[in-house]
């Protein structure tokens, strides 16, 4: 697949405040409470010109992010490259960046027309599970090459269940190894499961968890197995998949609105619904709720977004500005729609 070139342009200085920052444990780094998500920039689902996405990446740093999340697998590092083109422009100081390790990119044996695993690119590469020692070093000097940065600030395994039951644990040693010598600053995990970070957590080897779509309005069960455990070990957790792929974005019967990127099932339609109702009554909109949500939890730090061009960055950062009031959580979590440990943390 050929590299693709974002053309060196002059890149506009803010003219927004920063977003709020908040810590990472004791990392010493602070991401905004909104940050950026690269997967859509990656061609995740459906084609973006090289203009949409350089598009997203200034309007965000114009709108005051300045937290980025990327990885190999978005694209096959299409993401990285598209990132970086434009983040290398600014202050390295002024801005954390984060990407994964665990899939390493290589040139596919037997090349499709399409990557099969999501993002519209050429098949021409292929994603090999690796979380070695050996296989994270090298992701991690292949994702600066893509980046074309100096260094990443987070490293997180990505999907380590979807490997092997131990994968976690292995990669978070390998990359244990890199923050013990000043590669990057936190390592972590990045997935959609909560099984072993309890024990992961509990032994001092995470950081900060990007947890997708365990912890939202219709979601609580990362409580006692990821937030709880998160907070007794100093570390942080990143919130991502908080809309459910769109079911807490839009209201839930319209085209559109599913869960998880598949259709929805009744159940959390009906509940969706009923939130959505508590919240009308509040003047606040669902997708307002869901984004703030998460960040009522001590331990939560950052809700990422995807993002593709300036007009969704818009969209979020008017979102995450929203005012919403405690007496929605109050409300939601005495008509049991949410938990209510949640809304008290």
């Amino acid at each position: 697949m050929p590299e693709s070139a974002v053309p060196e342009s002059a890149v506009p200085e803010s003219t927004a405040p920063e977003l709020d920052r908040r810590e990472v444990g004791r990392t010493g780094l602070r991401l905004t409470e909104l940050g950026f998500g690269a997967a859509s920039i990656g061609n995740l689902f459906r084609a973006t010109s090289d203009d949409e996405a350089r598009g997203a990446v200034e309007r965000a740093w114009e709108r005051g992010i300045r937290s980025f999340d990327v990885a190999p697998h978005y694209g096959l590092g299409l993401a990285e490259r598209r990132l970086g083109a434009v983040l290398r422009r600014y202050d390295r100081d002024e801005y954390v960046l984060s990407t994964k390790v665990g899939r390493l990119i290589e040139p596919n044996p037997h090349p499709t027309e399409l990557d099969d695993d999501g993002f519209v690119v050429p098949g021409d590469l292929h994603r090999v599970w690796d979380f070695s020692a050996d296989g994270v070093r090298r992701s991690i000097d292949d994702s600066l090459s893509r980046l074309g940065v100096d260094r990443i600030d987070i490293a997180y395994a990505h999907d380590p269940d979807q490997c092997r039951p131990d994968a976690a644990r292995t990669g978070l040693e390998s990359l244990r190894q890199l923050r013990d010598e000043g590669v990057v600053k936190a390592i972590g995990v990045g997935t959609n499961s909560t099984s072993q970070l309890a024990d992961l957590l509990d032994d001092g080897l995470i950081d900060v968890v990007m947890l997708a779509g365990r912890h939202t309005l219709l979601e609580q069960g990362a409580l006692d197995s990821v937030l709880e455990p998160a907070r007794r070990a100093g570390a942080a957790v990143v919130a991502v998949g908080v809309f459910y792929s769109g079911l807490l974005f839009r209201k839930a019967r319209v085209p559109g609105a599913s869960y998880e990127y598949s259709g929805s099932p009744e159940a959390l339609v009906a509940k969706s619904e009923r939130i959505e109702a508590v919240c009308a009554d509040h003047g606040v909109a669902l997708a307002e709720a869901a984004l703030a949500f998460p960040l009522l939890h001590h331990a939560v730090v950052n809700v990422t977004l995807g993002m593709r061009d300036a007009e969704q960055v818009d969209t979020n950062v008017a979102l995450a500005e929203a005012v919403v009031p405690d007496a929605l959580w109050q409300d939601l979590a005495a008509q049991g729609l949410v938990d209510e440990r949640a809304v008290a943390s």
